[in-house]
C-alpha cells in the first residue's frame, strides 16, 4: 500500500489557511446510507453552513483554496472539491469524518498544520464550528464552486477592522486577584491574574543587589559603584526604592541609554553605507536632539510631530529641524547607476521604518501588491508614500544643510563647546608663556617674578573720582573718568591718577584650567568686591583695611571676573592672589608703581632667539585662534543641521510591482485604509497632517506600540513579541488587556515616557527574581505568563561602557561629533581603503559611553559588533543575543579589553594598597556589585599567585591577567 504524502494544505508565504476544526459532536448528525453524498442539503443545515460556517472559510481557507486559486490541487469552495481533496486524498472522510484529514490538520495534529505558521492555529471557537460541520457530513456546502469568494482584491472589510491591533483603545477595568498583597499598581493586576487562572504564582523578590544593579542598568546602561549600591542596600526608608528610580530617571546617562533604543529602530548610522560609505553633514546632531528628548521629558506625541514633520511646525526651530534627520539616517548609495531606482529604495526605506516604528505595520510588504496576511492595501503604501516623496532630495552632495537660528537648548549646546575649544587654547597659551619665561629668565640673567605671568586675560579697567563713603552697590550709574585695556592683565593701581577717593573696576577672563575648589586672599585699604562667573565670592564694602579669605568651587573655563575697589587712605593698597588645584599661591595684583609689561609682545620680540621659531609661530597661532574664537558670537554661527525640507510638488503614483518605469494610478496622500472609519479622506497638510495623525490618541497603534517597546526595554520581551509587526505575520500579544491598559494610561498621562518608566518598575512584577520554581518551569518554560523576572545578557554598549567604568577610565562628556576608538590593522585591513574615514580620538575622547561613537556602516568597532550591535540597514526592534566562542575569544585578545584590565590592576592597587587580597575583593565588588566569601577570595589568589610563579611574571603583570578574568566572567556580563 502507498503511504500517501500529508502534502494537501500546503501554503506559499502569506497564505492564510485552511481552516477546520476538531473535538465537538455533529449538530447535524445524519446517516451517510439514508443521505447520500452529492445531495444539497436544505433547512437548519444551510443556515449553519450560511452563517457560521462559510465566514470561517472565507476569512482562512479560501484565499488559497477557493474557486480562483487551488494550492495542492485542493478546493474547498464545493461539495465535489472537499470531497475529492488534493495531493494527499480527501480532505474530509463521510464514514468516519473524526478522522478527516482535514480536521487533523486545523487541531496541528500530524504533520500538516493548518493555518500554517506564522498566521498559527485557528481561534477555539473556530475550530469548534468547523467540527461539528465535518462531524455533521459537512451539509450546506453545494455542488457548484462558490463564486466571488473571500473579499475583493483591494478591499478592507468591517471583518479586518475587527482584529485585535486595529480596534480602538479602551482601557480595560482591573481584574480581581486572590493575592491582593502582592498588587502595586494596575500592571500586577493582569500579570497575577494570568497566573492564578493557571493555578501559579510570582515567584520570590528580587534581593536588593540584583534589584539595584537591575534598576542602574535598565535606566541609565551603567552599574551602580560599591558605594551607590551599599546606600541603596542599607537604605531602610520605605520609599528607598522608589526614590532611586527617580534619582536615575533625572540623570543625564538616562537619556544616552534610552535615545540608544530608538536610534535602533530608525537606523541610525553616520555614514551613506555602500561602497564609497562617506559620512553624512552633522548628522550626530540628531543623536544629541534624541538623546534631549529622553532627558527632557518631550512628550511623545510631540518627538512624533518633530521627527516626522519638524520643518512645518508653526514654532519650527534648530531642535524641530535636527529632528527630521530621521529621514537622513539611513542609506544611500551614491553611486547607483539608477538614480530613479535609488530615489524609492530610499523611500521604501523610509515607509518601512515609519510603519514599523510608529505603527507596529509591515508596510513595506505592500510595495508591491497587497499584504498577503494583513489588510494593508498596495494602495496604501503609495498613499502613504506621497507625503515623503517630495522632501528634499538625498546624496552626500545634495542633503542640505540648514543654517538654524539658535534656541535656548542648542544655544548652551553651543556655549559648551565654545568654552570647551578656548579653556584648551588657553591652557596650551599658558603652556608656552611658562616655557618662555623661565628661558627668557634664565637667558637675561632675570628672576622669574619679574617676568608678567598672568592667570587672566583681556584685562580692561574704568577709572572713578567720587566722595564715597563705602563701596558703591552699583558703579554701572557712575560715569568713568578714564578706561582701557590692562597690558601685562593684572589687577593694578597705576591707572589710578590720584592716591585718595577713588576707585577702579577690573574686567577679564580669569583662566581656570580644572574643575575644582580655589582659595582668593584678599588685603585692601577700604572696600573690594570679587564677582567671578557672575557669582560674588568676596563683598567687603565698608572703609578701613580689608582682609580676607574665602573658598569657591568653579567649573573649568575662561571664567568672567570682575574686581571692584576703593580708597580714602594716603598710602592705597590692593593685594589678591589665589591657589587651587595643581599650583600654589599666585598672585592677581600688581604691586603700585611695578612697570606694565606686554608679555604676548615679549614673545613676539624675543621669542624666535629664546624658544625657536616654531614654538614662537605656535603660539602666535594659538592666540589668534582663542581671539577669533572670542570674537565668534552665535548669532553669526548659528548651527548647521542634516534636515529635510518640502522640494517641488512632484505627483505620486502606484508603481506595478513597484518599479519605478511601471506607473499606474495616480494618488493623493492618505493613510492605510483598515485605520480608518470609512473611506481615506482627502488630505490637507503634507507630512504635518502624517504627523498629527501619527500623534492623534484616536489612532489605535502609536501608543500600543509604544508602550510594547517600554515593556520589552524593561523586561527583556515585549507583550507582543514581534514589536515591529503587530500583524498576523508577527506574534500575537501574551497580555492585550495589560497592553491596552498601558496605552490608555500613557495617553491619560499626556504621553510622558518616564512616567511609564517609573509605573513598570515599581511594579511587583518588575521587582520579582529570575529564580524559577518547578510548577512554573513545567507550565510556562518560556516565562510568558511573566511568573519571574528574565535574566538578560548586557548588550554591546553596556558591555564596553562598563569595562571603562570598572577601569576608572570613562568620561562622562556628552554630545558633539562621534569619537573614533582605535581599531586594530587586521579589521581596519578589511576596508576598501584601510583606515579611511577613521581619525582615531585622543585616549581621552575614545574613552567616551559608546553612543557616540561614530556608526560608520562598514567599519565597526570590533567589541561591539562581538556583542550584537544592532544592525543599521533597517529597523533593529529586537537585538538578538548570541553567545559564540569567539566573543571570549575577542574580549581574552582584543587591545581594547587588554589596556582597560592593565587600567583596572592599577586602580585596585591604589584604592586597596594593603595587598592582593583586597584588591581581589575590590575588583569581584566593581565587577560584580556583591562582596565575595572569603573562601572566593582565597580561592583566586591562590590563582594570581600559582600564575606569578608558573608564567614568571610580575605581581603587576599577574594582576592584568586576573582582572582580564574577572572583565570575562558570566556574572560581569549578564545581568539577573
Amino acid at each position: 500500500m502507498r503511504t500517501k504524502r500529508i502534502s494537501f494544505f500546503f501554503f506559499g508565504l502569506g497564505g492564510l489557511a485552511l481552516v477546520l476544526v476538531a473535538n465537538s459532536a455533529g449538530m447535524f448528525a445524519r446517516d451517510p446510507q439514508t443521505q447520500p453524498a452529492g445531495k444539497e442539503q436544505a433547512g437548519p443545515e444551510v443556515a449553519f453552513f450560511n452563517n457560521e460556517v462559510l465566514p470561517v472559510l472565507k476569512a482562512n481557507c479560501f484565499k488559497c483554496h477557493g474557486d480562483d486559486k487551488v494550492k495542492a490541487s485542493l478546493s474547498l469552495s464545493s461539495r465535489p472539491g472537499i470531497l475529492k481533496g488534493g495531493e494527499s486524498g480527501p480532505a474530509i472522510s463521510l464514514e468516519k469524518p473524526e478522522t478527516s484529514l482535514l480536521l487533523q490538520a486545523i487541531n496541528h495534529v500530524g504533520e500538516v498544520k493548518m493555518p500554517p505558521s506564522p498566521a498559527g492555529k485557528l481561534d477555539q471557537k473556530d475550530i469548534d464550528i468547523l467540527t461539528r460541520w465535518v462531524k455533521a457530513g459537512a451539509p450546506g456546502l453545494p455542488e457548484k464552486a462558490i463564486a466571488a469568494v473571500g473579499k475583493k482584491a483591494g478591499e478592507v472589510t468591517a471583518e479586518d477592522r475587527q482584529y485585535w491591533a486595529y480596534k480602538p483603545v479602551k482601557k480595560p477595568g482591573l481584574p480581581t486577584v486572590k493575592n491582593k498583597a502582592w498588587v502595586r499598581n494596575g500592571i500586577d493586576n493582569f500579570i497575577l491574574a494570568g497566573l492564578e487562572a493557571k493555578g501559579l504564582h510570582p515567584t520570590e523578590p528580587a534581593d536588593r543587589l540584583a534589584l539595584g544593579r537591575r534598576v542602574y542598568f535598565d535606566l541609565i546602561g551603567l552599574p551602580p559603584t560599591p558605594e551607590q549600591l551599599d546606600e541603596f542596600v542599607n537604605d531602610q526608608r520605605p520609599d528607598a526604592y522608589e526614590k532611586l528610580v527617580d534619582k536615575l530617571l533625572a540623570m543625564p546617562q538616562y537619556g544616552e541609554k534610552w535615545a540608544r533604543h530608538w536610534l535602533d529602530l530608525v537606523r541610525y548610522g553616520e555614514t551613506n553605507g555602500f561602497e564609497f560609505d562617506v559620512t553624512k553633514p552633522m548628522i550626530w546632531r540628531y543623536r544629541d536632539y534624541i538623546i534631549d528628548v529622553f532627558n527632557q521629558d518631550k512628550p511623545y506625541d510631540q518627538f512624533i510631530r518633530e521627527q516626522i514633520a519638524g520643518d512645518m511646525l508653526p514654532n519650527s526651530n534648530a531642535d524641530t529641524l535636527i529632528a527630521t534627520g530621521y529621514y537622513r539616517v539611513g542609506q544611500w548609495d551614491s553611486g547607483a547607476a539608477d538614480r530613479t531606482l535609488q530615489k524609492y529604495e530610499v523611500l521604501d526605506s523610509i515607509m518601512s521604518t515609519t510603519g514599523q516604528v510608529f505603527l507596529g505595520m509591515s508596510m513595506g510588504c505592500v510595495r508591491c501588491h497587497d499584504h498577503k496576511a494583513d489588510p494593508i492595501l498596495h494602495k496604501d503604501y503609495y498613499r502613504m508614500l506621497a507625503f515623503f516623496h517630495n522632501i528634499s532630495d538625498f546624496g552626500a552632495k545634495n542633503t542640505k544643510s540648514v543654517k538654524a537660528p539658535v534656541d535656548k537648548a542648542n544655544h548652551e549646546k553651543y556655549l559648551k563647546e565654545k568654552q570647551d575649544r578656548e579653556i584648551q587654547l588657553a591652557r596650551e597659551i599658558y603652556e608656552l608663556e611658562q616655557k618662555f619665561a623661565v628661558a627668557l629668565a634664565a637667558k637675561k640673567g632675570l628672576k622669574i617674578t619679574d617676568l608678567p605671568l598672568s592667570d587672566m586675560i583681556e584685562v580692561n579697567y574704568k577709572f572713578y573720582r567720587d566722595t564715597w563713603e563705602k563701596l558703591p552697590d552699583d558703579f554701572e550709574q557712575q560715569q568713568a573718568e578714564t578706561e582701557g585695556p590692562i597690558a601685562n592683565n593684572y589687577f593694578t593701581l597705576t591707572p589710578a591718577s590720584r592716591l585718595d577717593a577713588v576707585a577702579l573696576v577690573f574686567e577679564g577672563k580669569l583662566k581656570v584650567l580644572q574643575d575644582g575648589e580655589y582659595t582668593f586672599n584678599l588685603d585692601s585699604t577700604d572696600g573690594a568686591r570679587l564677582i567671578i562667573d557672575g557669582k560674588t565670592v568676596l563683598d567687603r564694602p565698608n572703609k578701613g583695611r580689608q582682609s580676607a579669605t574665602e573658598k569657591v568651587k568653579l567649573k573649568a573655563g575662561l571664567l568672567s571676573v570682575r574686581l571692584e575697589w576703593f580708597n580714602r587712605y594716603d598710602m592705597p593698597m590692593l593685594r589678591l592672589d589665589w591657589s587651587g588645584p595643581g599650583f600654589e599661591k599666585r598672585m592677581l595684583t600688581e604691586p603700585v608703581g611695578k612697570a606694565s609689561v606686554d608679555l604676548a609682545e615679549l614673545i613676539k620680540t624675543h621669542g624666535a632667539e629664546v624658544v625657536g621659531e616654531k614654538e614662537t609661530k605656535e603660539y602666535a597661532k594659538l592666540v589668534a585662534d582663542l581671539q577669533k574664537s572670542r570674537n565668534t558670537k552665535p548669532a553669526e554661527t548659528g548651527i548647521q543641521v542634516s534636515a529635510v525640507v518640502e522640494s517641488g510638488n512632484a505627483a505620486t503614483y502606484v508603481l506595478i510591482r513597484g518599479n519605478p518605469n511601471a506607473k499606474a494610478d495616480k494618488v493623493d496622500p492618505g493613510f492605510p485604509e483598515v485605520l480608518l472609519p470609512g473611506k481615506s479622506p482627502a488630505i490637507k497638510g503634507g507630512r504635518l497632517a502624517l504627523a498629527n495623525w501619527l500623534a492623534d490618541p484616536a489612532n489605535p497603534l502609536p501608543a500600543r506600540v509604544m508602550m510594547n517597546r517600554f515593556w520589552q526595554h524593561h523586561f527583556g520581551r515585549g507583550i507582543v513579541p514581534t514589536p515591529n509587526d503587530f500583524g498576523k505575520f508577527g506574534e500575537p500579544p501574551t497580555h492585550p488587556e495589560l497592553l491596552d491598559w498601558l496605552a490608555s494610561e500613557f495617553v491619560a498621562r499626556g504621553w510622558k515616557m518616564k512616567d511609564m518608566n517609573r509605573l513598570i518598575m515599581t511594579s511587583s512584577t518588575y521587582r520579582m527574581s529570575s529564580k524559577g520554581y518547578e510548577k512554573a518551569l513545567t507550565v510556562d518554560p518560556a516565562n510568558n505568563l511573566m511568573w519571574r523576572y528574565n535574566m538578560r545578557r548586557l548588550s554591546a554598549e553596556e558591555i564596553r561602557d562598563t569595562i571603562l567604568l570598572v577601569s576608572g577610565k570613562l568620561n562622562l562628556k556628552m554630545g558633539g561629533p562621534g569619537v573614533m576608538p582605535p581599531i586594530s590593522k587586521q579589521v581596519l585591513a578589511g576596508q576598501a581603503r584601510p583606515g579611511n574615514g577613521w581619525k582615531v580620538s585622543s585616549p581621552e575622547e575614545a574613552s567616551r559611553r559608546s553612543v557616540y561613537i561614530h556608526v560608520k556602516r562598514s567599519l565597526i568597532v570590533p567589541i561591539l559588533e562581538q556583542f550584537d550591535l544592532a544592525d543599521t540597514d533597517q529597523s533593529c526592534p529586537v537585538r538578538f543575543t548570541t553567545t559564540v566562542p569567539t566573543q571570549a575569544l575577542g574580549m581574552l585578545n582584543d587591545d581594547f579589553t587588554n589596556e582597560q584590565a592593565k587600567f583596572l590592576a592599577q586602580r585596585l592597587k591604589k584604592e586597596a594598597p594593603q595587598g592582593i587580597k583586597e584588591q581581589i575583593t575590590r575588583a569581584i565588588r566593581l565587577t560584580t556589585a556583591r562582596t565575595p566569601t572569603a573562601a572566593e577570595v582565597t580561592k583566586d589568589l591562590t590563582f594570581v599567585q600559582n600564575l606569578q610563579k608558573q608564567s614568571r611574571i610580575s605581581e603587576a603583570e599577574a594582576m592584568r591577567f586576573y582582572c582580564l578574568m574577572v572583565l570575562n566572567a558570566n556574572e560581569f556580563l549578564y545581568l539577573d
